[in-house]
Parts: C-alpha cells; structure tokens; sequence
C-alpha cells in the first residue's frame, strides 16, 4: 500500500494511492476518486491493465473525462437540466447538449478529493464535501468512498451525508477490457436484467419499462457476445432494470474476455445498471496503458445505478437524500481467472 504524487489541479495535489490484493493491484486517484489501473494476473500468468486509463495526470484533463470516476451528485442524464424540489424548480448545468449529466461541468468526477489509507483493510477512503449550490444542487454533501481489495475482490462503500434533502444517485464509471487492448465486441457479457427504460434522440428516458426480449439488450440467461447483441454496430447507451427477484448475493453481471480468460463478477444493491459499449468514443490521440490506442469499442462500461431522470419521473425509485436516511451503496467487482 502507497499513497504518492500524481499531479496537480488548480493548486490543489492529486494523488494516487495502490493496493496489492491476490493477484491483482489497484490503484485510485484522488482525482474524480477514479481508479486508474487495475492489473489482475490471468491463468498464464501474464498480467492484464482490465480498465482503460492513462500513465500520467494531464491526459484526465484533456481527453475522455469520465474513465473510471464516482459520478455524480447524480449521474447519468436529467432532462433539460431542471427538477422540482419542495415546490421550486431547481436549475443544474446543461453540460451535454440541453440536458445535465454525471453532475455538471465539475461533478464529483473532476473533483479533488482527500484520501486516507487504513493498512489494517487493505482500503484506501476518499472525502469530499460539497458546499450547498455547488453544481446547481442544493444542500450541502459530504461524500465518502472506500476502496478495499480483498483478494481479487474490490468492494466499493459510497455514502454521503446532508443537511437537508437533496438528490443524490452516484455511479462508478469503470471502462473495462479484460484483454487489456483491443476490441471488446468480443467480451462474453451476462446480465440479470429482463427490463430496460427505452430514451428517446437525446437518451432521456421516456418513463417506460420495456422487455429486453429481441433486442440488443438481451443478456439473460447464458449471456452472449457483445458482437452477438449487436451485429449491425448500433452500440449500447441503455439502463437496464435489475431483476427485483434475483438473488442480491449473486452477481448481476458477469463479463469474461475474448482472449484473457479473464472474467469479471459483479454484486449491487442498485435497482439499474447502465450499459455502454463506447461506440461514440472515438479515436483519442493519447496512448493508455501499454501503449494501446483507445477508439471505439474499446471499452464497456457496467455502472450500477438508479435509473436516468429519476428526478422527473416520480413512479421510479426516488433518489433524494435526507438528513436521516443520507446516502450508500454498496458495490463489489471480482475480476480473476475464469473458473
């Protein structure tokens, strides 16, 4: 375990600190409290970089924004960037065209956070407290996220703390590859999810559940490839609606690469789990891990939340936090040689 230097943002040190597990070690910036790396040895035992990310600070800055960070106050899209609150309409930013996303132009995500290290957990805890109006979101937040690698196991505490009701659905944001590079079309992908929240143009949802039967969404039961759901490219941007009726122990995603023999579990207590392919990422001039070239495909992502526009869709899960309930989700990711 090491907490070292890593870059600065306005006045304001960024560090990353490292945990060794079995097989596997993480390490996490205090940055958007965003996993950089995550190696996992395969059964060869050659070791695999299982999530897209860059060697040094500036490329978090100037290239994709999201890799691997807590989303939010609320991530995912709000429609027209405005809810109602105790009868007023709150205003947030617009960042994504007419629409607010992943908690505005400095989220969490592009926050600089304070981390701890706790050697007796293998665990590194990250805080953040966010004044009252930072954003557009009312109350003041006070956020923590503990990272702790048991095994191959990484169990990820979200939990924030208010003084008064206020929004708050975060997700963690992983791009995975469990062939370290390459095309993830080919990533064997399974799913405890018969329903999804159909988006109109512009991905706000229309408030309808729809069954995944004949869609691309389709990931039940044995699973299949990504490549299988989509033979025409048309990618995935899509919540999915978690089985009310699955064992909450068992994993509500697994994902197994084409070529490591890698494969990747995953435990939530959230009611949804956005899907996306980064088909619409495009081809981003600085090189990641191990010299890889990012592009389209070149990663998915699985991120456990409540569902998108909650905030104006009052028949869904509410995400308002109150100064008795607060905050917490509990999320657990296994990536270790299938087996």
């Amino acid at each position: 375990m090491a907490i070292r230097a890593f870059g600065e943002l306005y006045g304001q040190q960024v560090v990353e600190g490292t945990l060794e597990g079995t097989g596997a070690s993480l390490s996490v910036l205090s940055y958007g409290a965003a996993i950089r790396d995550w190696r996992v040895q395969a059964a060869d035992g050659s070791v695999v970089p299982t999530v897209l990310g860059y060697d040094s600070f500036a490329p978090y800055l100037s290239q994709f924004r999201s890799f691997n960070i807590i989303a939010g106050r609320v991530a995912n899209r709000t429609a027209f960037g405005r809810f109602d609150l105790d009868g007023k309409t709150v205003y947030l930013p617009a960042n994504n065209g007419t629409h607010h996303i992943h908690g505005g132009n400095r989220g969490l995500g592009q926050r600089v956070w304070t981390m701890e290290e706790d050697r007796s957990a293998n665990a590194l805890r990250l805080t953040y407290d966010s004044p009252d109006g930072e954003e557009g979101y009312p109350g003041r937040a006070q956020f923590s996220v503990t990272f702790t690698l048991k095994g191959s196991r990484l169990d990820i505490a979200m939990r924030a703390e208010v003084d008064r009701a206020t929004p708050i659905n975060l997700a963690q944001h992983n791009y995975y590859n469990l062939d370290g590079g390459g095309d993830v079309r080919g990533h064997h992908l399974t799913l405890a999810a018969s329903r999804y929240t159909p988006v109109d143009d512009l991905l706000i949802p229309t408030g309808e559940e729809a069954s995944v039967e004949g869609t691309r969404y389709d990931f039940r039961g044995d699973g299949r490839t990504v490549e299988a759901s989509d033979p025409n490219r048309e990618g995935a941007d899509i919540n999915l609606v978690l089985d009310t009726d699955r064992d909450p122990s068992a994993p509500a995603a697994i994902l197994r690469g084409a070529r490591s023999g890698l494969e990747l579990r995953m435990v939530t207590d959230q009611p949804g789990l956005q899907l996306y392919t980064a088909f619409k990422m495009g081809d981003l001039p600085l090189l990641g891990h191990g010299g890889v070239a990012y592009g389209n495909y070149s990663g998915i992502c699985l991120e456990p939340q409540h569902f998108p526009d909650s905030l104006n869709k009052p028949h869904w899960p509410s995400i308002l936090a109150t100064p008795d309930t607060g905050y917490r989700q509990d999320l657990s990711i296994d990536i270790a040689p299938a087996g």
